[in-house]
């Protein structure tokens, strides 16, 4: 297992890497900093997305986990830049109630990169499970320039 920080307007973000596949994107500090070639990647590709150089990761990603939470982490990634579904879109695609996909969002092991963020409401915003809540997810919704109602 091998970790690295990356700084961005975001916050400190910590990506967690085992066998060569992304595991986890946190908020926080590495307690010990290991470089490998995924990594070295992903912190790349962290900081183009930061500086609005890239819409899409192209990384080993693997989200443990049940099957559900492996469907709708899928479902996300599938979301494209700059555009956001609801839980409910999510949840007729995969058959399940909107609250189980909310579940399975706020379980998301790897935020940012699979962008639970463009996640929302039948209503609008909601919640997030980064550092900084809601006000994290408007930050990331912005920067994408999602939602022009937040703007």
């Amino acid at each position: 297992m091998g970790q690295i920080t990356v700084d961005t307007q975001f916050g400190s973000l910590v990506l967690t890497e085992v066998g060569g596949e992304i595991t986890r994107l946190t908020w926080g500090r590495a307690e010990e900093e290991t470089a490998s070639e995924v990594l070295t990647e992903a912190a790349r590709q962290l900081r183009a997305y930061d500086a609005g150089h890239l819409e899409e990761f192209d990384l080993p990603l693997r989200v443990g986990g049940s099957e559900f939470q492996q469907a709708v982490c899928t479902e996300m990634r599938a979301i494209p830049f700059g555009e956001t579904v609801t839980y409910g879109d999510i949840a007729r695609r995969l058959s399940a109630p909107a609250q189980a996909v909310g579940g399975a969002c706020g379980g998301n092991p790897i935020a940012i990169i699979i962008p639970c963020h463009r996640v929302m409401g039948a209503k609008g915003l909601t919640g997030f499970s980064g550092a900084g809540g809601v006000e994290t997810k408007v930050a990331l919704l912005r920067h994408e320039r999602a939602g022009g109602f937040l703007i």
